[in-house]
């Protein structure tokens, strides 16, 4: 693929732009996508986002995130349903047809794992028809198991295909994120199953280093400073037939103390030495 064809900076790794400022510079920087969070998307207006971005000429390539479905109360249920069905339509105004899913966790006193699976396979059952209806495909992302307890109880991805293969493939898939598979072995087998039945519907790259921060939410290494083989997993997704964008997503206390046009300019040049 050319250098930067298929690149997208996810908004989370220069959280310290304001979307204007993150707009301008991918302008700048011929960066030719992004990713983008609800909570700064609704801060500066869900409608007035997508004209900005449209008009830059910029394509979002998801928006993060809907999820949180593991809750027993069911008035809590019901909220985290509805925000969810928000969220459809955000992803929908933005013009992204992925809306990326971060599961939840246990509830709390609960230590019922298959339980929380259960609850979030129907959620997904109502959730996916009204996503179809709207033009965007679920994409669940399972997260590494150091946060299966507070934040997500999907930790592979064979768990998360396992949940998404009882939905058709235009309403629900996987999210694939090298931050959170990198250390599976049979993750490979798993990408390979996915695409065989079009269920890769995003692909975010971050790499591991060590040690990791107080937290840990927040260890998501730049591109080519850790442990993983950052092009090995692009070449998987893509024997798989995965042909979408390739997102870039840190959570990263450094590079958000950093200023912003230079971390995004050294996310690309890194993107360009280690992904591609």
């Amino acid at each position: 693929m050319s250098d930067l064809a298929r690149f997208s900076i996810n908004q989370m790794t220069v959280k310290q732009l304001p979307l204007p400022e993150l707009v301008a510079a991918c302008r700048d920087l011929g960066v030719p996508a992004v990713g983008l969070w609800r909570e700064p998307v609704q801060e500066y207006g869900v409608e007035a986002a997508a004209q900005l971005v449209r008009d830059a000429g910029l394509a979002v390539t998801t928006l993060c995130r809907g999820g949180f479905l593991t809750a027993t109360d069911p008035a809590e249920r019901d909220r985290a349903l509805d925000d969810n069905r928000r969220a459809v339509d955000e992803a929908a105004t933005l013009g992204t047809d992925v809306l990326v899913l971060v599961s939840g966790g246990l509830p709390a006193g609960s230590r019922d794992l298959p339980g929380a699976r259960e609850r979030i396979a129907d959620a997904l059952a109502g959730l996916g028809p009204y996503a179809e209806a709207h033009g965007v495909r679920l994409a669940v992302e399972p997260l590494h198991p150091m946060f299966a307890a507070d934040r997500c109880v999907v930790s592979t991805l064979a768990q998360a295909l396992d949940l998404v293969e009882r939905f058709p493939a235009r309403q629900v898939g996987v999210t694939v994120d090298t931050y959170h598979v990198w250390w599976d072995d049979d993750a490979p087998a798993q990408i390979a199953r996915a695409g065989a039945s079009d269920r890769i519907h995003a692909f975010q790259l971050a790499d591991w280093i060590t040690p990791l921060p107080a937290g840990v939410l927040n260890g998501r290494g730049q591109l080519g400073d850790g442990s993983v083989d950052l092009r090995r997993w692009r070449e998987l997704v893509e024997a798989a037939g995965y042909t979408g964008p390739v997102e870039v997503e840190l959570f990263n206390e450094t590079l958000w103390a950093r200023d912003g046009r230079e971390v995004l300019a050294e996310t690309v040049d890194r993107f360009t030495r280690h992904a591609v």
